[in-house]
Formats: C-alpha cells, sequence, structure tokens
C-alpha cells in the first residue's frame, strides 16, 4: 500500500513558498524544498483524502483487504473489485444476521452471486419452564438449495465454493446439507 512513488505528483503545500523572503531567491534553498516536496506530496495527498480510506466504495483497491480485516468482512483477491468493495460495505450487516437463514441466503448471493433458500431448523429445542430439562431434540437438518442467479453456462455454480462457504456460515451444532439445483424450485416441486 505505498503512496510513496507518485511521479509528477505536484505539492498542494509546496515549502519553498512559506520560506521567510530571505529564502525566496536562493536557488538552492528553492531546488532543496522542491526535493521535500517531492517526497511529502503523496503524504499530503493521502491526508487530505483520509476519508476516501475508510469507505469501501472509494478506497483504493489496494487498501481493501486491511479494511475487511477491520470489520471481520470476507475478502478475496480473486474477487473483483466491485464484489470486495460491496463485501467490505455490507460486513456489519452480515454479522448481524450470521447464524441464521437470512444470514446464509444473503452470503451466498453477495460472495458467490448464486440463489439460495434454507429450510429446517437445525432441531433447535427450547422450553417454556425455567429450569425444566428440555425434551429431546428431534434428528433433524438444515437444507440449502442452491440455483443460479441466471440462465446459461454463465452462470453455472461451483458446488464446492457453495458447501465451503455454507459450512463456515452454519451454525456447529446443526447439520446442514447441500443441493445445487439447475433453476429455482417450482411450489410442486419443493
Amino acid at each position: 500500500m505505498s503512496r510513496a512513488a507518485v511521479p509528477g505528483l505536484p505539492s498542494r503545500h509546496p515549502i519553498g513558498g512559506q520560506l521567510p523572503a530571505l529564502y525566496a531567491d536562493d536557488d538552492f534553498a528553492q531546488r532543496f524544498t522542491a526535493g521535500l516536496d517531492t517526497v511529502l506530496a503523496p503524504v499530503f495527498t493521502t491526508l487530505d483524502n483520509l476519508p476516501s480510506y475508510f469507505d469501501p466504495r472509494l478506497a483504493p483497491a489496494d487498501f481493501l483487504a486491511w479494511l475487511a480485516s477491520w470489520v471481520g468482512g470476507a475478502d478475496d483477491p480473486d474477487w473483483p473489485t466491485a464484489l470486495r468493495r460491496e463485501a467490505v460495505a455490507r460486513a456489519v450487516e452480515l454479522h448481524r444476521w450470521r447464524g441464521t437463514r437470512r444470514g446464509l441466503v444473503e452470503a451466498l448471493r453477495l460472495v458467490l452471486g448464486v440463489s439460495a433458500d434454507v429450510s429446517g431448523d437445525g432441531s433447535a429445542v427450547w422450553s417454556r419452564t425455567a429450569g425444566s430439562e428440555p425434551t429431546p431434540a428431534p434428528a433433524g437438518e438444515v437444507l440449502v438449495r442452491v440455483w443460479p442467479r441466471g440462465p446459461g453456462a454463465a452462470y453455472e455454480v461451483d458446488a464446492d465454493r457453495v458447501r465451503a462457504l455454507v459450512h463456515t456460515l452454519c451454525p456447529v451444532h446443526t447439520a446442514c446439507r447441500v443441493e445445487i439445483l439447475p433453476g429455482p424450485p417450482t411450489a410442486e416441486g419443493s
């Protein structure tokens, strides 16, 4: 993330112009401070634009990985820059929904560009009476059905990437099964 080597970047605050009048006509002083201006111009430019570095939609592409680490967002250098920016921008929202159906569907849509439907409750049980033993958990699983968002071979679903993402996002206590569908499920075929 070096911003130091920017050829021809002018300084917005040239030092030579701020020297006392005694040095205004001194050729050596002006050339010396011009060299410092070249070194300091990227620093001033970065500081002048500092708020943009914290907005994932404006930050330099090489800054996105670091920004993602600040918010615990997903970042993959192989993703297109627009997707990386969106993943960082929505990281906090996705953390809020992590471990829920909505969170899983949104993450699959954002990261892999697929549509999904999640059914099953993972066999969660509870009791309305404090101190009582909960009923035994029925055997159950979460079914994640995934299909491409558009028609054609350009929209094929990478089953291995889907399974890996589902595995990382499903709560530890649940069994998640993934089905890859050729298209959206129909009411009678679901």
